[in-house]
């Protein structure tokens, strides 16, 4: 896949946020995951449409549990879909994810912006 552009879909569950066209983050972490899944693909690690399929199941669970649609966020199941994927290739457990986003959410805020 290197050198090729992914294809976003601009419509669907698979579609992330836009606005005119755009794409929408709420938070910096959210294009970062992008960024993250878009060079795993490009590196090989997984074809893109696999990584679609499961974003599409992911939405769809999280549909399937949340009729109202209340507390929806894209970029959440963006991250379930990625993390199973990489869990079930043996790039990387889910265990080494949880341990790392526990060591992450420990840190003060603005721990690395220091300004000298």
């Amino acid at each position: 896949m290197t050198g090729v552009p992914v294809e976003l879909a601009t419509s669907g569950s698979a579609a992330p946020p836009r606005s005119n066209g755009e794409l929408v983050f709420e938070e910096p972490w959210e294009s970062r995951m992008l960024g993250v899944t878009l060079a795993l693909v490009d590196a090989g690690s997984f074809e893109w449409s696999d990584f679609q399929q499961r974003l599409i199941a992911a939405v769809g669970r999280w549909e399937a549990e949340h009729p109202d649609g209340a507390g929806y966020r894209y970029y959440e199941r963006w991250t379930e879909a990625l993390e199973s994927l990489l869990g079930d290739r043996g790039v990387l457990a889910p265990a080494a994810i949880d341990e790392r986003a526990a060591v992450l959410a420990r840190r003060p805020a603005g721990h690395d912006h220091g300004h000298g």
